[in-house]
């Protein structure tokens, strides 16, 4: 199976991915640790994908996306964004309105928390 297929297969599979350097346990990067950390946060469910384990997924995601930089956030199939973005979308409430528009749980009073520590 070609990384192209594999990324598909990841996010047809699973409602939230996030491509990352290292896992949700142990990200190995600052931006990565940033994006797993508001997830985790607040709750949400997602499948992470260790770009270092795999060089080809790793340049592969970047292509896949048109994206150049991970970590890389998908829901329900949809590239949303890397660290940059996402975290402007919790600190404006978009991602909250993204996760519960798509049927995604996740934790309200975490994520208000988190705004309000960033305010």
């Amino acid at each position: 199976m070609s990384a192209e297929e594999q990324i598909k297969q990841t996010i047809t599979d699973n409602t939230v991915v996030l491509f990352m350097k290292g896992t949700k346990e142990m990200p190995q990067c600052g931006f990565s640790s940033r994006v797993a950390g508001v997830l985790n946060y607040m709750g949400v469910e997602y499948q992470d994908v260790n770009v270092l384990a795999d060089e080809g997924i790793r340049q592969g995601i970047k292509d896949f996306s048109d994206w150049p930089t991970i970590p890389q956030l998908y829901v329900k199939g949809e590239f949303v964004g890397g660290c940059d973005i996402i975290t402007e979308m919790t600190l404006s409430g978009e991602l909250d309105t993204m996760f519960a528009e798509n049927g995604v749980g996740f934790d309200k009073d975490a994520a208000d928390k988190i705004r309000e520590a960033n305010a």
